[in-house]
């Protein structure tokens, strides 16, 4: 049994009377844990109140207040790659992750996650994501390490004030006619949950796609984003015709198979530039991973 270091938090919202038990919300809140799990948890002290006190099956439901708990999986895989802190002061900090190594806890993965990897690095325990990539990507995540400017931070990429720059190599079957492409759509969650899917309506997603080279059955990609939408670049490259090489959900969703190191999603968050909200200065980071790509 492995049991996160630190604490997670969900915020219970505001909803209509009468209110549920907390048991309820958090079975219902969290479908893949059963409700037995939760009473164990709750009996033993480990889902605390914002204040740190243990809750009890009868404490009641508070809208918009937060319990904090801690993840258990029953084995969670080792990732065998090492995160780069790029650079840290009293506000941010830019790591650039490996590939298979998530951003947050998730699923059978609880210490081995980039966050809790910097906690334990910097001792910096407020650390918080600003921006995420997905677990099979590689490349450059932006962290608070203040919470007084958190928010600051965090409005850089809600008014798209962010230029976020990826590098992807795909499959290519011949020449296609187009080199650039401006690809606008709306993004919603797919079925199953976890996988994402393009529906009528007005655009949330935007990429500016452009073919840099080919060789063979590969083609290399530079892709900037004006939005930042869950698998967006893995939906746009893959409708164009481009599915990502390593792509196991789009344009199709592969059958699950064991943890495979030798075949990472070949996609890179590559740069990303901004200015800072607190200094007014232009910062810009980039990663040296690499694709398989060889000139």
């Amino acid at each position: 049994m492995t049991i996160s270091k630190y604490h997670s938090t969900v915020l219970m919202p505001r909803i209509e009377k009468p209110y549920p038990f907390i048991l309820d919300f958090l079975s219902k809140r969290f479908p893949s844990i059963d409700r037995e799990t939760w009473e164990a948890r709750i009996l033993a002290g480990k889902v605390l109140t914002e204040q740190g006190d243990p809750i009890g099956l009868t404490t009641p439901y508070t809208p918009l207040t937060r319990l904090h708990y801690f993840r258990e999986v029953a084995r969670e895989p080792s990732i065998p790659f090492t995160e780069k802190i790029l650079f840290c002061n009293a506000d941010l900090l830019v790591a650039c992750k490996p590939h298979f190594l998530p951003v947050i806890p998730g699923g059978p993965y609880v210490n081995e996650c980039l966050l809790n990897r910097l906690k334990k690095k910097t001792g910096n325990e407020t650390l918080s994501p600003i921006n995420r990539i997905d677990r099979e990507t590689a490349g450059l995540v932006l962290f608070s390490t203040n919470p007084k400017t958190r928010g600051r931070y965090q409005e850089l990429f809600m008014n798209h004030r962010v230029e976020k720059t990826y590098r992807a190599v795909t499959r290519y079957s011949g020449e296609p006619g187009e080199k650039d492409w401006t690809v606008e759509n709306r993004i919603i969650q797919g079925d199953p949950w976890f996988r994402m899917q393009v529906s009528p309506g007005q655009p949330n997603a935007v990429s500016k796609i452009s073919m840099v080279k080919t060789r063979g059955e590969k083609a290399l990609f530079k892709i900037s984003l004006v939005t930042g939408k869950k698998h967006q670049l893995r939906l746009h490259l893959s409708g164009l015709g481009f599915p990502i090489l390593n792509d196991r959900v789009y344009p199709k969703l592969l059958e699950e198979k064991k943890l495979d190191f030798t075949d990472p999603l070949q996609l890179l968050a590559e740069k990303i530039s901004f200015k800072d909200p607190l200094s007014d200065r232009k910062m810009s980071f980039s990663s040296d991973r690499h694709l398989s790509w060889q000139d």
